[in-house]
């Protein structure tokens, strides 16, 4: 008689799963992918090392899932902020300041999700979210145009170069060398570097000096 996977059985499976997504993600969170070892994960979920590639095939998978996750919040308040009132400047400067201000109040996911050398598969899903937050900065510029408040631009390369600036402008200063690899949020201003990052990204999207 073949073997049928009862209720129970299923609902325990998908909790263990739950914990380890949950405490690599933690890891993560706590100093970056390159802290993630699979024993403190499985430590911390309360599971054996095996149990963990029961779930996911490999790390990579597994560090791809914690990417795909945490990466998913911040295109979705990139999303929210597009869809606020105003028009497509407004709702552009939102979003992007948005953007850097989340990443430098939480420097370590920032960074682990912006630029920590990762393993292929990892790099395959920051590739594919670069291309998600571009593509809303690219409705938003379209809509910016037809209604005459950006002027007249190649919108798709407009929102490649949005995604590359202002990630790029952030390495420097998400970088553990900077932060140290820790999370620093009290008494410290980051305003004036914000500022200067959406200054040019706004600059370059509407062709005028701020």
């Amino acid at each position: 008689m073949p073997y049928r996977e009862t209720e129970k059985m299923r609902n325990r499976k998908a909790e263990a799963r739950k914990r380890i997504i949950e405490c690599a993600y933690e890891c993560v969170s706590d100093g970056g992918f390159r802290s993630a070892q699979i024993t403190r994960v499985a430590a911390c979920a309360g599971v054996a090392t095996g149990t963990i590639y029961r779930h996911f095939e490999s790390k990579e998978h597994l560090f791809a899932e914690i990417f795909r996750i945490a990466t998913q919040q911040e295109v979705d308040k990139v999303a929210e902020a597009l869809a606020t009132e105003g028009n497509a400047v407004i709702r552009l400067e939102t979003a992007l300041r948005q953007f850097a201000e989340r990443a430098l109040r939480g420097p370590v996911m920032a960074w682990s999700l912006i630029a920590e050398p990762v393993d292929p598969k990892v790099e395959e899903e920051r590739l594919k979210f670069r291309r998600s937050y571009a593509e809303l900065f690219e409705q938003a510029i379209r809509e910016g145009i037809g209604e005459n408040s950006l002027p007249d631009q190649d919108a798709r390369q407009s929102s490649t170069c949005l995604v590359g600036a202002i990630a790029e402008s952030l390495v420097g200063p998400l970088s553990p060398a900077q932060t140290g690899g820790t999370d620093q949020t009290d008494n410290n201003d980051h305003n004036p570097l914000v500022d200067s990052i959406i200054c040019f990204c706004m600059q370059g999207l509407t062709g005028a000096r701020r």
